[in-house]
């Protein structure tokens, strides 16, 4: 009989070790989502204007979006260095954050409390090319006019926000393991399996449209995936038929992939499940 008292407490120990911290942040997000209702206009100007991504989503995928780049912005600290800060600044930033991750449930990034924006190209330790960006244990650094050049299609195939991003996300769930997402881990085994070959043929002199930064290391290869699965598409699917397909599966969501003006995210969680 002792036995089984001890045994339900301790059941009952865990379960309230798990399932209070998660009520919290049930609670949470329901405050910041009150918060976030009277922003969402404003939200949704600065990024329409500038993400075609979040354009052809629909009504209630758009809005999910918005509240997690609402999200994403406030738990971060900005810091601007020799640029004039705006208010669109940080909801872009946060936005094309947002797009990367937009079909996982760890979507945060939460290891990295600090983002740097820089003007433009800038030097960084002992390099002696200039940075558009970069992702270590301080932050996430990025250069504003590089960025904007990459959001507004100036620069096809370069997007230094999504490009950085990529690194992030690698880092939070590789390097720091603290933002974790299981699907994501999962999955990135089997991007691995058709991406290394690729990348060692790519060293070795193979040319294809991911080009040469691609070889420089395999962190900077998925770094240049990700810019092009979102900005050449077509192309990638293409030239790249099994990349593209595992890129889909990582990601868990298609950007060509548009049924009735949705995106197809996979495996789908509505703003109203995130609330519940």
């Amino acid at each position: 009989m002792e036995i089984v008292i001890i045994s339900s407490l301790v059941l009952a120990v865990i379960f309230l070790h798990r399932s209070v911290p998660a009520l919290i942040y049930k609670l949470h997000v329901r405050q910041q989502f009150r918060k976030f209702v009277s922003k969402e206009t404003f939200y949704h100007s600065v990024v329409s204007r500038h993400l075609k991504y979040y354009n052809r989503l629909n009504l209630e995928e758009q809005r999910k979006f918005l509240f997690r780049t609402f999200l994403f912005k406030k738990s971060r600290h900005f810091h601007y260095i020799e640029v004039q800060e705006t208010a669109e600044m940080p909801i872009l930033i946060s936005a094309v954050a947002v797009q990367l991750t937009f079909g996982l449930e760890k979507y945060m990034l939460n290891y990295f409390n600090d983002i740097f924006v820089l003007r433009d190209d800038y030097h960084y330790g002992f390099y002696s090319r200039p940075f558009m960006g970069h992702v270590d244990q301080t932050g996430i650094y990025l250069s504003w006019d590089n960025f904007m050049k990459g959001i507004s299609g100036q620069t096809p195939d370069c997007n230094v926000g999504l490009h950085e991003m990529g690194h992030a996300l690698a880092y939070v769930n590789f390097i720091t393991q603290t933002d974790e997402d299981r699907h994501f881990k999962k999955e990135f085994k089997n991007f691995s399996m058709v991406a290394r070959p690729i990348f060692t043929a790519m060293q070795l002199g193979g040319k294809n449209l991911l080009g040469d930064y691609a070889t420089t290391n395999y962190h900077e290869f998925w770094a240049v995936s990700v810019e092009t699965f979102f900005e050449n598409p077509v192309r990638f699917k293409h030239e790249l038929p099994d990349l593209y397909k595992a890129m889909v599966q990582v990601l868990n969501q298609d950007p060509l992939n548009f049924a009735c003006g949705k995106i197809t995210i996979i495996m789908r969680n509505s703003l109203e499940t995130e609330l519940r």
